[in-house]
């Protein structure tokens, strides 16, 4: 049968789909829905013929008052405006859910990049025994975090689910029921929620698509590369930020990080319960049938009834399930061994731990913790401290540190920061206690600027009387500086005697955290990225040196501003001169509802990201490398881009810029997220301290996506200026980095609409600043055009360009309207005729546009 493009497959599934069930809508028994679904589509018109023409939001929003609506008053306006949001809200869940619902069929479940390719591939090429090694010690990890680009209230993501089941199955009746309570229900959490509840809302995901997902992807693997036999290496991996995150969060306590632990196990033995309930009503025959029922009543006892007491351990889990394997192979035929072996190789996936729960903390707050304990020890004189300690160097310091030894278990700091820090290192080792090793096993250092960061959090562990802790302490890299210098410190930790034996215990492998976000905003978007491949490039050698196998984690966001875009093409990309050991990725936010939301898609990008992993090592292992002129001219790229972005962001208008033109301030007032929107408590915006979310965020609402693309468009012209094109285009055809990261960046460039904000332009203040950001957007778009050979971006994604472009469409009312109240404030200050009022009615009109435009984009933050 034939099967129609993506492109067509889009069109009839998606956007007919959208547009039959959005008629829907207006025939809903709501009050004054009517008016304002007939009113919307002309709002959208207007807005539409006023950009076109170059008119500002406030003209837009005059010109539609005084055509459609009868003597509009201002609060006539801005009701309407506040019903539109609501519309538009509901609109963009409709378009989610249509898009989940078609998801296998505009995505080839078994084309390039999925299990079965992979599988035929290796036959093909005859690399099976090869493929089967790699998998034998290959793993990728998905960590989920709660960091805060997710606007969907949990409720409204229920409803989700079953919009999407209902459109699958066409059930009109369903549809419209739920679209029904769709309309009734409310997109705005008026408190902000608890690290607990982050968690819980994540923990769904585990449950209801994770779960299910990499046990059929095992299964997939047992069956048809493993000939059968149970797989001991849990190839794909969760890890988990809610409630272990601290990094800026102070409202991550032990008490919550406890908490967070007991509900994943809880939930992981719940899910065997389930099975293990289905399982007994096919294993039916003798011997089994009594084993299978002790092991439901002890599952049951264990999650219902349970005050943290466990009535069965993993080890008996395991074995008692493993008896039953072979009772059925040798006495019954081998029936419904599928199942038990889809159990088992859960089993030996999740343990009791369902996912690892990271402790990650910021170096700036160990170095506190740190000074804290010194203090003491010296003050109690319970070590011996040299007086010219201070004075050491970081080797000697690190040395001393690094051998210092006594029991800090039994004392009680008066300090609050240093005392919870202390007692969640004693915390790790209960949760391995009760859910396994796996359960929390590793300590990440956010901001850390040299390897003193490292041993200090070390020392901490052999200070609490754990001398040979069962955790990978996890350096994370995110400045352009500590990038640079990355591979230095790690050699420092390397050559020190007690480090180098902690490693030995770990089986010789050193973890380290490379982020994106903080990267992009520290260097601009070309350095960022070079500077973490060289980074990973002059890591791996130093590890290789020393005999270590160094795994990468990457702290990636959702758009390619923070990492992400089409992440799996980075991966398949790397060549043989980065380690290829894992592939570790952090997944947040609106990404894990739109790239790992159901069954399909998380299949999809699991999938992807395996393959991305096998086809570096096992099919392509040194087609990638970049030869030194190849990197010599991404060099030269990325110092430009560099200097270009930095002479930005010393700009004069810059912050102010942020601060007044953008909705960066209204961010913390959403209540998405426990996190603070910065990391200080200044009224003054101090750009160190403000968070790569918002950050990206900002530029998002204003549809200038300015993390995404300043300074590549002046990079690229520096070749074309010196007549040298030809080797930017020969690098562009011939590798599939540096392709990738401009296909990434041209994704940023079709989520950007400047008619938006062009009224900008004849701003006093920052008509100058808004036109340097618009010339680099179109010199970028120029020659992004140009060195793909293209005439629209994302030409070769037309299914991905299409979804964006209604989206767009879908939230222009929204912009508008977030625009038109903005400048609305903007203008009543700079008049000195404020009316609070109307100021905090036009506030709550900017936050609530904030929903829509983030949902919308799935990718935004």
């Amino acid at each position: 049968m034939y099967t129609l493009p993506k492109i067509e497959q889009f069109n009839q599934d998606v956007l007919s789909k959208y547009h039959i069930y959005n008629s829907v809508f207006i025939t809903l028994p709501f009050d004054a829905i009517d008016n304002t679904g007939v009113l919307l589509p002309l709002f959208s018109e207007v807005c539409d013929t006023g950009f076109k023409n170059n008119w500002s939001p406030k003209q837009i929003v005059d010109f539609f008052a005084d055509k459609y609506l009868d003597k509009a008053t201002e609060d006539k306006k801005v009701d309407l405006m506040f019903r539109f949001i609501q519309y538009v809200e509901r609109q963009i869940v409709l378009f989610d859910a249509i898009e989940d619902a078609a998801f296998s069929i505009i995505n080839n479940l078994e084309g390039r990049g999925s299990l079965r390719d992979i599988k035929e591939k290796a036959e093909a090429k005859d690399k099976h025994a090869e493929l089967v090694n790699f998998l034998d010690t290959f793993n990728v990890r998905t960590v989920l975090t709660a960091h805060p680009t997710q606007f969907y209230p949990g409720s409204v993501l229920g409803i989700i689910t079953d919009l999407t089941e209902a459109i699958r199955q066409n059930d009109l009746l369903q549809i419209k029921q739920l679209l029904a309570q769709l309309g009734k229900t409310p997109f705005i959490k008026k408190e902000k929620p608890s690290p607990y509840d982050e968690a819980v809302s994540l923990i769904w995901y585990l449950e209801n698509v994770f779960y299910q997902t990499i046990g059929d992807m095992m299964q997939y693997l047992q069956k048809n590369v493993f000939n059968g036999n149970i797989i001991e290496n849990p190839i794909i991996n969760l890890g988990f930020w809610p409630g272990g995150d601290r990094d800026g969060n102070p409202f991550v306590t032990p008490e919550i990080t406890e908490k967070v632990a007991n509900r994943l196990r809880t939930s992981i033995l719940k899910c065997y319960y389930f099975d293990i309930r289905a399982l007994k009503r096919k294993l039916t025959f003798n011997e089994v049938d009594t084993i299978i029922a002790g092991l439901e009543y002890r599952l049951y006892r264990s999650v219902f009834y349970s005050q943290g007491d466990i009535f069965i351990t993993l080890d008996e889990l395991s074995s008692e399930l493993n008896v039953v394997r072979q009772i059925i192979i040798n006495k019954h035929h081998s029936l419904y061994l599928d199942d038990v072996n889809l159990l088992l190789q859960k089993v030996n996936q999740f343990g009791f731990h369902f996912a690892s729960l990271d402790i990650r903390q910021n170096s700036r707050i160990h170095n506190q913790v740190f000074d804290d304990i010194i203090a003491f020890l010296k003050t109690e004189k319970m070590a011996f401290f040299p007086d010219d300690f201070d004075a050491y160097s970081i080797d000697k310091k690190m040395d001393f540190i690094s051998k210092l030894h006594f029991d800090l278990t039994q004392h009680t700091f008066e300090n609050e920061i240093t005392r919870a820090t202390l007692d969640t290192i004693k915390l790790m080792r209960e949760i391995q206690n009760k859910n396994g090793e796996k359960g929390c096993n590793r300590y990440i250092i956010s901001n850390n600027e040299s390897a003193l960061n490292v041993i200090e959090t070390f020392a901490m562990f052999r200070l609490l009387h754990w001398e040979n802790p069962t955790v990978d302490i996890v350096p994370l890299f995110e400045s352009v500086e500590d990038l640079q210098n990355a591979h230095e410190i790690m050699e420092q930790l390397y050559q020190n005697e007690a480090y180098r034996f902690h490693l030995n215990q770990r089986k010789q492998k050193q973890t380290i955290m490379l982020g994106f976000s903080d990267g992009t905003k520290d260097g601009g978007y070309l350095m960022a990225n070079w500077s973490i491949f060289k980074a990973k490039e002059t890591i791996t050698e130093v590890s290789r040196k020393y005999g270590i196998k160094v795994i990468f984690f990457d702290g990636r966001g959702g758009p390619p501003a923070r990492g992400g875009g089409k992440t799996h093409k980075f991966y398949a990309s790397l060549g043989s001169t980065i380690e290829n050991q894992e592939i570790q990725v952090t997944v947040q936010g609106q990404t894990i509802s739109s790239n790992f939301g159901t069954l399909d898609s998380c299949r999809y990008n699991l999938e992807n990201l395996l393959s991305a992993g096998v086809a570096n090592e096992v099919f392509n292992k040194d087609e990638n490398n970049l030869s030194s002129s190849d990197k010599y001219i991404i060099d030269k790229l990325a110092t430009i881009g560099y200097q270009k972005y930095l002479d930005f962001k010393s700009h004069p208008k810059f912050i102010p810029y942020l601060e007044q033109m953008s909705t960066l301030k209204y961010y913390a007032k959403t209540n998405i997220g426990s996190r603070p929107s910065k990391r200080n408590t200044d009224e003054k915006l101090n750009f160190a301290d403000l968070r790569a979310i918002p950050f990206v965020s900002a530029w998002s609402q204003l549809k200038q996506n300015v993390p995404g693309f300043f300074g590549v468009g002046t990079a690229l012209k520096y070749f074309e200026d010196a007549n040298q094109w030809d080797k930017v285009q020969t690098l562009y055809d011939d590798s599939l980095f540096f392709r990738t990261l401009l296909e990434n960046s041209m994704m940023s460039l079709a989520k950007c609409f400047f008619p938006l904000t062009a009224y900008m332009k004849e701003d006093k203040e920052f008509g100058a600043f808004w036109q340097i950001i618009y010339d680099e957007f179109l010199e970028t778009k120029r020659l992004l055009l140009k060195i793909a050979r293209h005439k629209t971006l994302m030409e070769n994604y037309p299914d991905g360009k299409a979804s964006i472009d209604i989206r767009e469409q879908i939230v222009m009312p929204l912009l508008a309207i977030q625009q038109y109240a903005s400048s609305q404030i903007i203008e009543m200050k700079r008049t000195n005729m404020v009316n609070e009022k109307l100021v905090k009615v036009y506030e709550k009109l900017v936050t609530r546009s904030l929903f829509g435009n983030t949902n919308a984009s799935r990718n935004s933050a």
